[in-house]
């Protein structure tokens, strides 16, 4: 994969991160994600968001941001927390993954910080949510673990103004970050990108269990509200095998009630030869997924109004229709509960 590491100047904004050892020989070992970047002075790390400065380390997209807008949740996607709400969202610039399919490369490959244009604080974040009518705040366009430190000050500033916070993520973090940034987060997507550990590595250079472990540890061990997304890449991770292998591990280790979100692929970054996931391939996978139990699977990144819009297990009754980011009927309401047979449906309502 290449010299994961870049010397810089010694001169660099930013603040001290938070998880990181210094190591007997003079170099820093970042403790924020799994591949423990070590790092002489001046280096930045695979994230290029960590440097390493006078025996510390300190992260420089603090505070500054690629950009700010303003989307409904079902775009994050997040079809069961706040329906038809506003959420501001923002990110900064560059990821610990290397995904070779990114859709959103010019933020996450991002090796100049002149993509930071917005400076911000997590005060004014909050108070631009207030401002918008927004009702909550998204961390996403790049991932928040490379952020975390911006994030949970920020996750913290918008609780004291009853915003709710939402991330979007790939979930490849150490389990002390996670802890502290999934308990500042009320809801979150999280990436399933597949589910062999041959497409992680070669793929996305991070490896399968990491990103299981995230997954259970959020749904089983926080409050956080969890969704699933998977991206469905023609000839790489939508054989029917492995669909039904990813959909199995889910309801026996997060429960049938976690939405799963099958996404369609379009040709970007390093990957532009391979075709747009037809429509066939989402709907088959839509029904794998509640063929082994899962109850709200859904299909994203193309127009479906069935693959797109919320069915009550119990009777059946169609509950929330969407077309593809506008909210057509909330029959759920603030009362979590089919209208109909007063099944109860798992998410944020309220």
């Amino acid at each position: 994969m290449g010299d994961v590491f870049e010397t810089i100047g010694t001169q660099s904004r930013g603040r001290v991160a938070k998880w990181w050892t210094l190591l007997e020989d003079g170099r820093i070992r970042c403790d924020l994600c799994t591949r423990a970047c070590t790092l002489r002075d001046g280096q930045r790390g695979f994230c290029y968001t960590r440097i390493a400065q006078g025996q510390k380390m300190v992260l420089d997209t603090y505070g500054r941001c690629s950009g700010i807008g303003l989307d409904p949740i079902e775009k994050k996607p997040l079809y069961h927390f706040l329906p038809g709400s506003q959420v501001l969202s923002f990110g900064t610039a560059g990821c610990n993954l290397n995904c070779r399919f990114c859709q959103n490369w010019d933020i996450s490959k991002a090796r100049e910080n002149d993509r930071l244009t917005t400076t911000v604080s997590p005060g004014e974040i909050a108070d631009l949510a207030l401002h918008y009518g927004a009702q909550s705040v998204a961390f996403t366009y790049n991932d928040p673990t490379i952020f975390a430190e911006y994030a949970i000050d920020t996750a913290r500033a918008c609780h004291a103004e009853k915003l709710r916070t939402v991330a979007v993520s790939a979930g490849y973090i150490c389990a002390e970050p996670r802890r502290e940034m999934y308990a500042e987060m009320d809801g979150a997507n999280l990436d399933l990108k597949g589910f062999t550990e041959d497409f992680y590595w070669h793929l996305t250079g991070a490896h399968l269990r990491d990103v299981l472990e995230t997954i259970a540890y959020v749904c089983n061990e926080t409050e956080c509200w969890v969704e699933l997304t998977t991206l469905l890449i023609p000839g790489h991770n939508d054989s029917d095998t492995e669909i039904r292998n990813l959909v199995k591990w889910i309801v026996d280790n997060v429960g049938p009630d976690v939405p799963l979100h099958f996404s369609a692929f379009h040709p970007d970054w390093k990957m532009r030869d391979v075709p747009r996931t037809p429509a066939k391939t989402l709907q088959r996978a839509r029904e794998i997924a509640q063929g082994e139990g899962i109850r709200f699977v859904y299909i994203g990144n193309v127009r479906d109004r069935e693959g797109g819009s919320t069915f009550c297990p119990g009777c059946g009754d169609s509950l929330i229709t969407r077309d593809w980011f506008d909210v057509c009927k909330n029959a759920v309401g603030e009362s979590g509960q089919c209208p109909r047979c007063a099944t109860v449906i798992p998410g944020v309502w309220t």
